[in-house]
């Protein structure tokens, strides 16, 4: 009967340890879920802050407020040098002429940039509490 006793005492703790186990995994389920909703919540606020940043940009632009300013003329200095190459990219595209292929190489370059904008207004976001720290 020692052996019987034994057994069941075995039994009733590998019961245990699993029941604990699957508690366990449970809770590790959860807290990645729960991680992965917040990663999801983070985003969505960095995407309000970018259309913050255009809203801000589109009334205030032209005459942005105190730490705006900075940020508002880097903007608008993108903006033209955008507008810069994509004409030069018009122009060599029109012209079709040979000797403009290494142009096209050289100038191309800066209006690849030209979908980087909204990491630009991103980035214009997140350095104003820098800037806010920088002036206390």
């Amino acid at each position: 009967m020692d052996f019987k006793s034994t057994f069941e005492s075995l039994k009733d703790r590998a019961t245990d340890l699993a029941q604990a186990g699957v508690a366990q995994s449970k809770r590790l389920a959860e807290i990645a879920k729960l991680k992965t909703a917040n990663m999801a919540e983070e985003d969505a606020i960095k995407k309000a802050y970018i259309e913050i940043g255009k809203v801000y940009y589109a009334e205030q632009g032209a005459t942005p407020d105190g730490a705006y300013a900075s940020l508002c003329e880097k903007i608008t200095a993108s903006k033209a040098l955008i507008e810069t190459n994509n004409e030069r990219i018009a122009e060599l595209k029109q012209s079709g002429d040979p000797e403009t292929a290494e142009d096209i190489v050289v100038e191309a370059e800066p209006a690849a940039e030209e979908p980087a904008e909204p990491a630009a207004v991103e980035t214009a976001a997140e350095e104003v509490p820098a800037e806010e720290d920088k002036a206390e």
